[in-house]
């Protein structure tokens, strides 16, 4: 048998692949696990009672595209990962953006407020459980993406846990802003990214145990 007739017999039962699989698969486990997070801000948390007016304001926005933002950056970077080829990574860089934009904002208002208030700005009335929250809120999402992972073949695991623990981490921040009230940049800064960042380690420390295929 020729190469030509052994590839025609290796594709006869292969059935055709619906237009982008990986970004469907991602998406599905994305879905998912969002939802469920969702339900537990809902049910669990509250949506906080003056959302609707909170959303007129401009504190409110800047802590969701903060987070929103971040998202995107590392669900774009999860995606590159879950490929066995290599990555690039310009994705996880674009994140210094929304950083940088959030510490600049975060100067801004403890310029313009005296030193007075600087530390109640800082901690808010939630700091103590602030980031324990997005890191919880983030677990039904990692199991969304690590649900996804099962069909796709990443190659750098721990990598691709990290980046997958930073996609849950900053998409259940974003949905915890949904029953958040605070309102100081420095605050969101603070403690906002130390959840997404602990969420990330903690993809990272599973990897590569659970994406290993």
């Amino acid at each position: 048998m020729n190469s030509e007739d052994l590839i025609a017999t290796l594709a006869q039962d292969v059935r055709p692949l619906r237009r982008h699989p990986l970004a469907r698969r991602l998406l599905a486990g994305l879905l998912a696990g969002s939802l469920a997070t969702a339900l537990i801000v809902g049910c669990a948390l509250g949506f906080r009672p003056d959302l609707w007016l909170a959303m007129h304001g401009s504190p409110f926005w800047v802590k969701w595209i903060y987070t929103a933002s971040l998202a995107l950056c590392a669900t774009r970077a999860t995606a590159s990962l879950a490929r066995p080829d290599t990555p690039r990574m310009g994705w996880m860089w674009i994140m210094v953006v929304p950083v940088l934009g959030l510490v600049a904002i975060s100067m801004a208002e403890l310029a313009e407020a005296p030193p007075a208030q600087w530390l109640a700005m800082w901690l808010g009335g939630s700091w103590k459980v602030c980031s324990s929250l997005v890191l919880l809120l983030s677990l039904p999402i990692f199991g969304g993406l690590l649900w996804s992972f099962r069909r796709l073949a990443p190659t750098r695991l721990r990598l691709a846990g990290a980046t997958a623990g930073l996609s849950a981490g900053a998409w259940g921040a974003t949905l915890y802003c949904l029953h958040c009230p605070e309102v100081s940049a420095i605050f969101v800064l603070t403690w906002y990214s130390l959840g997404i960042a602990l969420a990330s380690l903690l993809g990272a420390a599973l990897g590569p145990r659970l994406l290993r295929w």
